[in-house]
């Protein structure tokens, strides 16, 4: 009888091992003859763990989070990468990778930076190893410069919009056929162009995605690209105006010694940069000329960069301008290189040879916004649809951006407000203004927080946010948190105990 027993006890084993495993509709081999509009499946492979090694050393990470490097730690998953034809002239890559154990049941698409021009490797990563299906496209192109606008009307509107939504399509439908079921929820998580992109489809496809994070939204192309011509003017007026980086340290510790303490704790950030009244007057050379003073030329250089980019004719603001507290990253703008216009270039004017300093900022930035018509630009307030359907859009930006004015973010959010209503945005909408953050991340204030757990909390359990916890790290070493409060509130100092605690600060009105 012994035998007999083993027999069945191996049975047994192996008929649980068979009911745990996962079942899949089809194995990831077999999508490579999946038939999708518009499509052209090119790879569809299944990826041993820690076997993927990214093709390229580019792409975004997904912000708020720590850079994704160590791909020889991802679990083993189905990749496929496919082509999308929406039109004659696009020619959109995409990737969609799956987890082969462990799904969590959900789609976490991933967002571009700059012109995008390649799949973004590190975020899809880092959310499939969060145990999502994930998604990312190229927009359209190769390359993260403006050149293939020349000439290319559909890839523009490829890059612009409509490379997101084909992607989002295609990737739910290749999802479907991997496990038999769509995704359970399907959030959008992209920061600058990828902020834009977010906003595009809340705005154009509101049933998309259930959840929306918008980082730092580059979402109004034209007038963003008017107000670095601005800044590029400020600082090359002439040989004098010229502040050079070097000067930046003197410059910012001003700042802080002038406005780190109107909250009412003083710790290295300015809470709300526009509550500082900083004049670089202050710093005006008493003699020679040296790093840690400005010259006239340069004061007034300072002021302007520190001012919205204004239209000469109507007095009208354009675009809002630096906040104090972003003096170390100003290099990237008002630095020695001219501005990156290639929106004007290639697509208002078409000329590969047009001469960036005859730009004018009332009849140009007009002509331009008068031929977009909603490509690039995703401005519309009206988010009506995609709340309608219970959506939610969780937007933050770093108050020290060096890239994006920081006020773009909350104006976007303030006409949203204004055009729906306090009462229908209540539990739709949250922004979250990060003091001391740079660009999607980075700088003196906490940056690495969690969004997309805090997005599928709020979407999943209705658990509204009122505030993320955000870490500080020096070294790999976490020396800060603070809670990041919903907006317009601010994180208040108790009183008592470390303020580098989080736990010792409070989401106050300000």
């Amino acid at each position: 009888m012994r035998p007999l027993r083993v027999v069945h006890s191996v049975l047994w084993v192996l008929g649980a091992l068979i009911l745990s495993a996962p079942v899949f509709a089809a194995n990831c081999e077999s999508l490579a003859s999946l038939k999708l509009p518009d499509t052209t499946i090119t790879l569809a492979k299944t990826v041993a763990a820690g076997a993927f090694t990214s093709p390229t050393s580019g792409g975004v990470g997904i912000a708020g989070r720590p850079a994704f490097t160590k791909f020889e730690t991802l679990p083993s998953f189905c990749r496929v990468t496919a082509t999308l034809t929406p039109s004659s002239d696009s020619d959109i890559k995409i990737e969609v990778w799956m987890p082969v154990s462990g799904w969590n049941g959900k789609l976490q698409s991933v967002g571009n930076g700059g012109f995008a021009g390649m799949i973004s490797y590190p975020a899809i990563a880092l959310a499939l190893t969060d145990g999502y299906a994930t998604t990312s496209t190229d927009t359209g192109h190769i390359g993260n410069s403006g050149d293939f606008l020349f000439g290319h009307p559909e890839k523009l509107i490829d890059y612009g919009y409509r490379s997101v939504h084909e992607m989002t399509i295609a990737a739910k439908a290749i999802i479907a056929a991997f496990y038999g079921r769509t995704p359970s929820k399907s959030y959008w998580n992209g920061c600058s162009t990828g902020g834009r992109q977010s906003l595009a489809e809340a705005q154009l496809y509101p049933a998309d995605y259930d959840g929306i994070i918008a980082g730092a939204p580059g979402n109004y192309v034209t007038h963003m690209l008017a107000w670095r011509f601005w800044v590029f003017e400020a600082v090359h007026k002439d040989e004098a105006s010229y502040v050079p980086p070097k000067k930046y340290p003197a410059l910012h510790k001003a700042v802080l010694e002038a406005c780190d303490a109107l909250d009412g704790l003083k710790d290295g950030l300015i809470t709300d940069p526009r509550r500082c009244h900083f004049d670089p007057k202050v710093l005006t050379c008493k003699g020679a000329d040296g790093p840690s003073c400005l010259t006239t030329a340069q004061v007034e250089a300072v002021r302007k960069l520190y001012s919205a980019a204004i239209n000469p004719r109507t007095g009208q603001e354009i675009f809002p301008g630096f906040e104090p507290g972003s003096e170390l990253g100003w290099a990237a703008l008002a630095g020695p290189q001219p501005p990156p216009l290639e929106q004007y270039k290639y697509v208002v004017f078409k000329n590969p040879d047009w001469d960036f300093h005859s730009f004018n900022l009332d009849k140009d930035v007009a002509l331009a916004d008068k031929l977009d018509n909603h490509t690039v630009n995703h401005i519309d307030p009206n988010l009506r649809k995609f709340f309608e359907r219970d959506g939610k859009l969780l937007m933050f930006h770093g108050w020290s951006d060096q890239l994006i004015p920081p006020l773009n973010s909350v104006n976007y959010y303030q006409s949203v407000v204004k055009t729906v209503g306090v009462a229908k945005t209540t539990n739709s909408i949250r922004l979250f203004m990060f003091p001391g953050m740079t660009h999607c991340g980075g700088g003196e204030g906490p940056n690495i927080f969690d969004a997309i757990s805090t997005l599928s909390q709020w979407v999943e359990k209705g658990e509204t946010p009122t505030n993320m916890i955000a870490s500080h790290f020096t070294n790999n070493v976490a020396d800060r948190t603070r809670p990041v409060c919903q907006y317009p509130q601010v994180a208040k100092y108790k009183g008592t105990g470390s303020i580098d605690d989080a736990g010792n600060f409070a989401c106050q009105a300000p």
